[in-house]
């Protein structure tokens, strides 16, 4: 059974329809990418997953149950988390505490626990820094652990967003333009740290610009134009199918 599956999703803006009709699924362990040029719809597309829009038609069902219409935290409470296309953290906040933020999904105690302090209370926070400092030993970050966010060059805020998206102890994980802002040894990097995220168990739904990245990682790619599906399929079949080289080069082929 597939992990997730979106069912002709249609999503419009005023008189822009954005999505239309967009069918596709994702198989457990498989790094599948979504591809399109600007206002292909990528983002949209995101959003409706993630829980951030709404879809005027259509489905959205993770691990057989139906996602549409919940609330981003109840989404991510369900094994979806997400980072964004620009790192969006708290920048006066230090690095560990922007983590443990993304912990915190997986908390059990009520404001009145956390208001008396009382000892059950403050093991579980124990626990939840524990876990957030375990994700920033993953990416090399421990020793900025207390350093604020805001100081750290913009690779490492990825990473840092990154940290906090797993920190949510997701099933499946949506990478938006992962690779924006980075250099090519940092682009290279994020490639080894999506397949050590998959190969850890995590399935990733990835949208990108940079195609080297995306033929690279994905296992499968979806691509967009102005919101409709124009070709599915594994790298080489998309690399070379004449409606993405024409979307991509322009002219016919």
């Amino acid at each position: 059974m597939a992990l997730l599956e979106v069912a002709q999703i249609r999503r419009a803006f005023g008189g822009l329809l954005a999505l239309d009709n967009v069918s596709f699924q994702v198989q457990p362990g498989q790094i599948k990418g979504v591809i399109g040029p600007n206002g292909a719809g990528k983002t949209t597309l995101f959003n409706i997953i993630a829980g951030a829009l709404r879809p005027h038609a259509g489905a959205v069902r993770f691990a057989g149950r139906d996602l549409t219409g919940l609330r981003p935290f109840q989404i991510a409470a369900r094994g979806v988390s997400r980072t964004f296309q620009k790192p969006s953290l708290f920048l006066r906040l230090s690095v560990l505490e922007n983590v443990m933020v993304g912990r915190h999904v997986r908390t059990r105690r009520g404001f009145l626990a956390c208001a008396l302090a009382l000892p059950a209370q403050r093991r579980e926070e124990q626990a939840i820094r524990a876990a957030a400092l375990q994700q920033l030993e993953r990416f090399q970050l421990a020793a900025d652990a207390d350093r604020p966010v805001g100081d750290l060059s913009f690779g490492n805020r990825r990473l840092v967003e990154l940290a906090r998206a797993l920190a949510t102890e997701p099933r499946l994980l949506l990478l938006d333009e992962p690779a924006s802002g980075l250099n090519t040894r940092e682009t290279d990097d994020l490639a080894r740290e999506i397949r050590r995220i998959r190969d850890s168990g995590i399935t990733v739904l990835l949208v990108e610009h940079d195609m080297s990245l995306v033929m690279e990682v994905c296992d499968e790619i979806l691509a967009l134009n102005f919101g409709t599906p124009i070709a599915e399929g594994p790298p080489a079949a998309i690399r070379n199918h004449p409606r993405v080289v024409e979307v991509y080069l322009g002219g016919q082929v």
